[in-house]
């Protein structure tokens, strides 16, 4: 139907005649001459229709209205001397229409395409007119070009595409199920995958070797920004290889994707420990794209007279006493402001939030009458303070402490505007600890197929894990780790998560016994497709790089799902349920 795409033309093609197509953008009567900016996907190009040229055609033009149909016939001319338009990529040049149809008429749009103060609500639920703003058009245009340098990367690193199925069985992997009931087998579930982790075990098992998948998936639990219940994952598995052979294909793989979105990015990649990554950012995904980083003052704090303070770094172990030092942030802030920061940080479980200013004659502030001098001048020794700086103090238990100090950091570090928007900070997290242990219930930190450190010998609030996590920009782009290939140890793991051998073998017997028959060493990785083009494009949210996605309710406003079904279809599935609570 067409000869061109609109921004095909420019002033090469003066005096050719062209077919476009695309949608009516806008349209002006300037004294009788009706101009219309015709879009499609690469963007706009002018219309010219003059009753001069074609009668029929101004006629029909007169009728369009915004996002009418179109089919344009016509020639090219460049545009009179002082009507270029430099902001258009065709502002040089005009289409004299000789022949206009009108392919589809449009009822008054909803909103302005385009329009950045719509509701997000409303933009969902008219999703498909969202979408054919320019900016929605080139996030997908990039997010293509990225899953074809996935393929084309791990192809030329020797994985093989595989499928994994979508209808499997539900297994303990951390967040809830979707589960979708059985016609055939009343009574019984399917469930979608939250990660096709055991399947991509098996393939191991099965000697295929290098898997990789552009994978969906499906996980049923609280949103927020970077969330949603299905997202896509890069999913990579190898066989015979270490953590080290795992980063080098990952960090392969993230520099031809950054390429072929017109970033270039240097391997290999920083690491920190995670024990570090939590005592010194408060997170197990640090942003290092500025500095700001705690220390540990407790055998300071176990001199202060308060005995507040005194008493919570008695306990080394349970307790966190972290300092978080501000360069010139005496000078930045304001000394009420510094007192508001306490109510920000209560939001996260703190008691209190304590500060030191650092003036030309020593450290001032409503903590200095507990210390003697000795004690303040280690203060600032401890952070090499500097006449101008601040430094903020929490205290209390390990976890909430190195949580809200954390947040802290980020929120000061958005405050004072020292966060680099052009810039790509990667960094590998490893040495993840193997358990975590929640209201006396041992749980995996990551999964229960995760390989330990020397699992016989180490206390199990010791134990690590061989595991990483890659993070770009303070955000989990996503992790994995090493898996385990025996049964022996893979039994003594799910002992020590209290699954007993009959839940067992009732949950994961097709693993198990997989790795009866000489399962190789293997290892892999997931990265957050989503979450990678979210900040590859500076979106804000997921959202805008998921093509159809739902709210933070879980909830498509474009297909209204999910919704009620007809009787005979609960009926067929053996379903009946309960009568709604009022």
């Amino acid at each position: 139907m067409r000869s061109h795409y609109c921004t095909d033309l420019d002033v090469a093609n003066i005096g050719e005649s062209v077919e476009v197509c695309g949608w009516a953008n806008s349209h002006r009567d300037h004294g009788g001459v009706i101009f219309i900016d015709l879009r499609d996907k690469s963007g706009l190009v002018q219309l010219v229709c003059d009753p001069a040229d074609s009668t029929k055609a101004h006629e029909v033009a007169s009728s369009v209205r915004d996002e009418f149909v179109l089919k344009a016939k016509g020639r090219v001319r460049a545009r009179g001397e002082g009507l270029e338009n430099p902001r258009l990529k065709t502002g040089k040049i005009e289409i004299v229409v000789d022949e206009l149809i009108v392919e589809n008429a449009s009822e008054t749009v909803p909103f302005v395409i385009g329009d950045n103060n719509v509701g997000e609500d409303v933009r969902l639920k008219y999703r498909y007119l969202d979408l054919r703003n320019a900016k929605a058009y080139e996030i997908f245009k990039l997010r293509s070009k990225a899953t074809v340098a996935v393929r084309n990367s791990l192809d030329a690193q020797g994985f093989l595409e595989v499928e994994t199925p979508i209808l499997t069985k539900s297994t303990p992997e951390g967040a809830r199920d979707y589960l979708v009931p059985s016609r055939v087998h009343n009574g019984e579930f399917y469930a979608l995958p939250q990660s096709p982790q055991l399947f991509k075990q098996l393939l191991m098992c099965a000697g295929f070797d290098r898997y990789f998948q552009v994978a969906k998936c499906f996980r049923d639990e609280d949103l927020r920004a970077d969330r949603q219940p299905e997202f896509t994952q890069i999913d990579i598995e190898m066989s015979f290889c270490d953590q080290e052979d795992v980063m080098k294909v990952t960090e392969n793989l993230l520099r031809d994707v950054f390429k072929a979105c017109g970033h270039e990015i240097s391997i290999p990649f920083n690491r920190i420990r995670f024990k570090e990554a939590m005592e010194k950012y408060g997170s197990d995904k640090p942003d290092l794209r500025y500095d700001l980083s705690m220390i540990d003052v407790m055998d300071i704090f176990a001199n202060c007279k308060n005995e507040i303070f005194s008493n919570i770094a008695k306990d080394t172990k349970k307790n966190r006493i972290k300092a978080l030092k501000v360069p010139n942030g005496d000078n930045i802030f304001s000394k009420r402001q510094m007192q508001s920061f306490e109510e920000y940080v209560r939001k996260f479980g703190a008691q209190g939030l304590g500060y030191f200013q650092m003036k030309e004659d020593g450290l001032k502030g409503p903590l200095t009458k507990f210390f003697d001098e000795a004690d303040l001048q280690k203060i600032v020794d401890a952070a090499d303070l500097h006449v101008g700086d601040a430094i903020f103090f929490g205290a209390g238990e390990k976890k909430v402490v190195l949580d809200y100090m954390g947040r802290f950091r980020i929120f000061l570090a958005e405050q004072m505007n020292i966060i680099p928007k052009d810039v790509f900070e990667f960094v590998w997290v490893v040495d993840f600890e193997m358990f975590e242990v929640e209201n006396g219930k041992v749980k995996a930190l990551h999964h229960p197929f995760t390989m330990p450190r020397d699992i016989d010998n180490t206390p199990i609030d010791e134990m690590e894990s061989i595991a990483y996590d890659i993070v770009l920009n303070g955000v989990e782009l996503g992790g994995g780790s090493i898996r385990i290939h025996k049964k022996e140890i893979q039994q003594k793991v799910f002992k020590l998560l209290g699954i007993e051998d009959e839940e067992a073998h009732e949950k994961f017997e097709f693993l198990l016994d997989a790795l009866k028959y000489g399962a190789p060493p293997h290892g892999g990785l997931a990265i957050g497709l989503d979450r990678l083009m979210m900040l590859i494009t500076k979106s804000e949210s997921i959202r805008d790089v998921i093509a159809f996605p739902k709210t933070q309710k879980a909830q498509c406003l474009l297909t209204r799902a999910p919704s009620e079904v007809e009787n005979d279809q609960l009926r067929d599935l053996g379903i009946r349920l309960r009568e709604k609570s009022k």
